[in-house]
């Protein structure tokens, strides 16, 4: 397992300026751990928290961006729905509607998931917004609720920093 490493200055540097800024803090440093962009092989080198926390990062960064429809079709639907991202989100860190609002999307993805995957140009990915309305709702949810969810995901970390790096002056 890699020794994932947040100075504490950075820390420090980066709770003074929000919940956000304090969660990235460890993104950034199990991210670059990892060398960007988790693989099979990199996530073995991860505890659960480590995990969870990335999984977190890349649902806040799609979904914030573009919904559930463009987190699908950018491929993360396998990293994020087959893992057990919702069942960590319920059981380890308390976000029990973040945990049921993602066990309804992901009924949403399997019934949909081939066509949302599939290449296709950029006038092609705009019209699955209108194909594929039943997102929107979720999509509503998830940035009303952002927020507060990480908040609480700042907490859990803050609660547990030991499982997600070791702070280093």
């Amino acid at each position: 397992m890699n020794q994932i490493t947040v100075r504490d200055q950075d820390l420090t540097n980066a709770a003074m300026q929000g919940m956000e800024q304090f969660v990235q803090v460890f993104v950034d440093a199990i991210r670059k751990a990892i060398g960007g962009e988790p693989t099979p092989e990199t996530m073995a080198q991860l505890n659960a928290d480590q995990m969870t926390l990335l999984c977190w990062d890349t649902l806040r960064q799609e979904v914030m961006e573009g919904g559930f429809i463009q987190l699908i079709h950018n491929g993360y639907g396998t990293f994020i729905f087959k893992n057990p991202f919702a069942k960590a989100l319920n059981k380890m860190w308390g976000l029990r509607d973040l945990s049921k609002m993602l066990y309804q999307v992901h009924t949403l993805w399997l019934e949909s998931r081939e066509a949302l995957e599939a290449d296709c140009t950029d006038e092609e990915f705009m019209a699955l917004y209108e194909q594929y309305p039943q997102f929107d709702d979720y999509d509503d949810l998830f940035i009303e609720n952002e927020e507060q969810w990480t908040e609480q995901i700042a907490r859990y970390v803050d609660n547990n920093i030991e499982k997600f790096a070791t702070i280093i002056p």
